[in-house]
């Protein structure tokens, strides 16, 4: 007979931001190492945050960035995604990890969900990813105790990695600290790139929102930027360009 993981013993405080750093780590063929700060908002599904009005431009969470984009809620796309993979028990708390628009523009490299049963009993974690192109994936993950999950490699990401693999992730709820950890392994048994996201909990009122803001203005687009930029360097320095699957097959599906 199973049961049920536990409840959190102590939720996490939200709505919440994460004053993060995001570091990518390839080992092959060439090594090179991303670093970017940056800050990432942690909220209930909900009980979205809205600002004061002078900030709202700071910080606006807006379903059509999320799933298909045709949800009226950011909890009725999920609920919608959930049920489409067979997934009812989790009608409980749901909390959120990643970035809101800011100035209009809005760019998540990945967005987590977890999400819970009536209890508080984890139910499961669903890790949606975007990539430059436009296009977004979804991966559905049954994650143990400690955080831990598996999933085949789906989706296009990177122009310099075909889409083969497997991904091995680390995803704990975060608390006073974000720690999460997700890498790449080929079938050969290398583990050619390790994303790691590490971050201090503040509380997302007014005044935090303001210094994340100015510490990092515009960070969206910053985020957006700066994988372009580094995709460029990349390029530089010699690494093939990989062929991009047809959307109909790998890209763009939840």
């Amino acid at each position: 007979m199973t049961t049920n993981p536990a409840p959190p013993a102590v939720w996490p405080r939200v709505p919440a931001l994460y004053l993060s750093e995001v570091v990518h780590t390839r080992v092959r063929p060439v090594r090179y190492r991303l670093r970017q700060r940056t800050y990432l908002w942690f909220v209930d599904l909900d009980a979205l945050p809205v600002p004061p009005r002078v900030l709202r431009p700071l910080a606006r969470f807006d379903a059509r960035d999320h799933f298909d984009g045709t949800a009226p809620t950011l909890r009725a796309a999920l609920d919608a995604y959930l049920a489409s993979h067979g997934v009812r028990e989790a009608d409980g708390r749901v909390l959120m990890l990643g970035h809101a628009r800011v100035f209009g523009h809005v760019f998540n490299p990945l967005t987590l969900y977890w999400c819970h049963d009536s209890a508080g009993h984890p139910v499961c974690v669903v890790a949606e990813v975007h990539n430059t192109y436009g296009g977004r994936h979804c991966y559905l993950l049954r994650t143990d105790a400690d955080g831990h999950a598996e999933a085949s490699k789906d989706f296009y990401v990177s122009p310099f990695f075909d889409v083969e693999g497997s991904y091995r992730m680390r995803l704990p709820l975060p608390g006073d600290r974000l720690d999460l950890t997700v890498q790449l392994r080929h079938d050969d048994g290398s583990r050619p790139l390790t994303a790691v996201v590490r971050g201090r909990h503040r509380a997302a009122g007014a005044g935090a929102l303001m210094a994340a803001a100015i510490r990092h203005p515009w960070s969206t687009a910053a985020v957006s930027l700066g994988i372009r930029l580094h995709g460029i360097r990349l390029y530089l320095k010699g690494l093939p360009v990989r062929p991009r699957p047809a959307p109909d097959s790998r890209e763009g599906t939840l």
